[in-house]
């Protein structure tokens, strides 16, 4: 097998430029500057893993797109970190392009024949640390129950660990997509403050509702299924709420 022809840390400089445009609207902590660098560092550390793992040949033009979207949390957690609650209007303007550029990088998969399991994985991932990411940004707003809509996804894998019955595959449903994308809107609306406390706090709620009969859904499933100890197929992969499947590149 050859050897990745593309090693993702091309996409650090960019990322790196994004924090030093964002530092002359807000000036950023050290600890925010920390963040972002690490972040980068670990997630583009974990993909080039990824790839070296499945002995990938290319990047694939719709992980660039994830990579950009994934560059754009970086930002959003140096900024979260720098002010908290972060400044609603550029934390706005960041995370809307950041939700948006979710629609895109599965097209382009599509589009360019470029499916991997990977990049679903990597998709998820991404998408998975911004609703945490968000969720502890308006907490301070909303409430800090808020905080269990970016929880769900780790207790679940973490439950995993100790059941193996958990990590089996699940059936794919777009449900799944569904819920992922309203939670990130009601975030969203609550990140901006441009609506009522009272609609915020609603909209965050009936996300987190959904989130749960999403996940509750896939628990009873897998339990009505489960069969012997051993799972068929890990959730890190396939796993309630985050439908790898639907955007497989």
């Amino acid at each position: 097998m050859g050897k990745v022809q593309i090693v993702p840390w091309f996409w650090v400089p960019g990322a790196l430029g994004l924090l030093a445009i964002v530092n002359l609207v807000v000036p950023l902590t050290i600890w925010g500057w920390v963040t972002g660098l690490c972040y980068f560092a670990v997630s583009t550390t974990l993909l080039s893993r990824g790839l070296r793992h499945r002995r990938a040949m290319r990047f694939g033009p719709a992980n660039v797109v994830t990579a950009t979207r994934s560059a754009l949390v970086g930002v959003v957690c140096a900024l979260v970190v720098t002010s908290f609650p972060a400044p609603p209007v550029l934390a706005t303007a960041i995370v809307v392009p950041t939700l948006l550029l979710d629609a895109v990088d599965g097209w382009v998969a599509r589009r360019t024949a470029s499916e991997t399991p990977l990049g679903a994985r990597f998709d998820m991932e991404v998408d998975a640390f911004l609703l945490f990411v968000l969720s502890v940004a308006v907490a301070p707003t909303v409430g800090w129950w808020a905080i269990a809509i970016g929880l769900m996804r780790y207790a679940f894998v973490a439950a995993g660990w100790v059941l193996p019955w958990m990590r089996a595959q699940l059936p794919p449903r777009y449900w799944r997509k569904i819920v992922t994308a309203v939670c990130g809107i009601s975030l969203v609306v609550a990140l901006s403050r441009l609506a009522p406390l009272p609609v915020s706090i609603a909209v965050v709620a009936i996300g987190l509702v959904l989130l749960i009969e999403s996940f509750g859904r896939d628990v009873l499933w897998l339990a009505r299924h489960r069969i012997g100890t051993e799972p068929a197929r890990s959730t890190v992969e396939t796993n309630a709420g985050y439908d790898s499947q639907t955007k497989v590149r």
